[in-house]
């Protein structure tokens, strides 16, 4: 028999944060605290305040990446990389920060973790997981998702994903996302005895309510025309600035001919050799720099990158179904008619009652939702505008460097 979907009323309701059945006292009293505050808070009312965030009372962090070989569902051997998360109760009563729990996750259980966050939240906007595989690289970047500058900054990307979880004031006191962080063993088996694969299923029997809807808010029409052009906008910066990147790179390393050419050019001079030999170092210095510099900014990348899937998760898709029409043969008796017409009077009103509870459920969906997006335009905008300096200030310093690099060169010319 198909098991009845939960409570509707549970997608705008926050899961209370109790740890359960946790060894460790410091971190369930840390956590307990925060939860047994947010009970009395409606999830509509979540603002970006410091009070209402988990954060305040643990440290969370994806300390390392580890490459390791097992046996998938298939029973065949595969290679993954796992994650050691490590989490911190931030007050002591000796004012020192002690490791609490640590534990190693998978890629696919943070996706695990997303698609449940998703399904029992569907008016928040759910931070989304850095990529799996490598996209918008330059030609000297490895694509290959085992590479341990890629494999660096997805763990950045992963410890970044969890703060971002445990920052909002509704999905931090989720019970499963505590586990997630607690409970190593039978975390899956968890998560999938809340139903939530089944309460996603049951979404795409309940399609009609999303095509049914003749007059949709604008606000969301609007959002998602928004959405659309950000991701394009945010993909359009990612492909220049690659292109930027690979040109960069033959700059900097064309000035190592520049070394090579001066070394050489000093070995048949007395006099200027020296000089030659002294600038021939700068621009081998330089010519090397280009490596950390590009590697710096893969990171203001990858924060473009995290708005271009949070851009993916705002795009609100729409479905469209033609009309179907049914004819009936044969004739009914006067009798037969006004059996059938008491069961569609009776179906009508109980889906008039049906109705008015959706309304209200929806109209209740709706402001949660666009607080929720509020919150998030907020965040936006602040990431966005100090990743944007920070990557001109970036550029400036590289500027600076070869402006000076070029400097010491010209001295050494001038001693010659």
């Amino acid at each position: 028999m198909e098991q009845a979907p939960r409570d509707p009323e549970r997608q705008l309701q926050p899961a209370p944060l109790e740890p359960l059945g946790h060894p460790d006292a410091g971190l369930q009293s840390a956590v307990g605290e925060e939860a047994e505050g947010a009970r009395d808070e409606s999830p509509g009312e979540g603002t970006m305040t410091e009070n209402n965030f988990w954060l305040k009372k643990i440290e969370i962090s994806v300390s390392e990446a580890e490459k390791r070989t097992g046996r998938n569902a298939m029973n065949m051997q595969e290679t993954y990389t796992a994650y050691l998360i490590e989490t911190r109760s931030v007050e002591h009563t000796d004012g020192q920060s002690v490791l609490t729990d640590s534990l190693w996750r998978r890629y696919s259980e943070f996706e695990l973790l997303r698609n449940y966050l998703l399904v029992y939240y569907p008016h928040i906007v759910v931070p989304p997981l850095p990529e799996k595989r490598a996209e918008f690289v330059w030609h000297k970047l490895s694509a290959d998702n085992m590479d341990p500058d890629f494999v660096e900054r997805r763990r950045i990307g992963l410890e970044n994903f969890l703060l971002r979880v445990a920052s909002h004031p509704i999905l931090c006191r989720d019970k499963i996302f505590y586990l997630f962080l607690t409970q190593e063993g039978n975390w899956k088996e968890t998560v999938n005895e809340t139903g939530f694969q089944l309460k996603a299923d049951s979404r795409l029997k309940a399609l009609n309510a999303t095509f049914r809807v003749k007059n949709p808010d604008k606000r969301f029409t609007e959002l998602k025309h928004y959405s659309d052009e950000l991701q394009s906008v945010i993909s359009h910066l990612l492909r220049v600035r690659a292109r930027v990147a690979d040109r960069l790179y033959g700059v900097y390393k064309v000035h190592g001919n520049y070394g090579r050419v001066f070394s050489e050019w000093s070995a048949i001079e007395k006099e200027m050799g020296d000089g030659l030999q002294s600038a021939g170092h700068h621009m081998d210095v330089y010519a090397s720099s280009i490596d950390d510099i590009l590697e710096d900014e893969e990171h203001y990348a990858d924060q473009l990158k995290e708005y271009l899937f949070y851009a993916e998760a705002l795009t609100v898709r729409t479905f469209s179904l033609k009309g179907m029409t049914t004819k009936l043969f044969g004739q009914e008796t006067p009798e037969q008619r006004e059996a059938r017409i008491k069961v569609l009077e009776e179906q009508i009103n109980e889906g008039e009652q049906q109705l008015k509870s959706k309304n209200l459920e929806g109209r209740e969906f709706v402001k949660n939702a666009w607080a929720d997006i509020e919150r998030f335009k907020e965040q936006k905008n602040h990431d966005l505008k100090e990743a944007l300096i920070s990557y001109a200030v970036m550029q400036i310093s590289m500027c600076k460097k070869g402006i000076q690099v070029w400097t010491n060169a010209k001295e050494c010319f001038s001693k010659m």
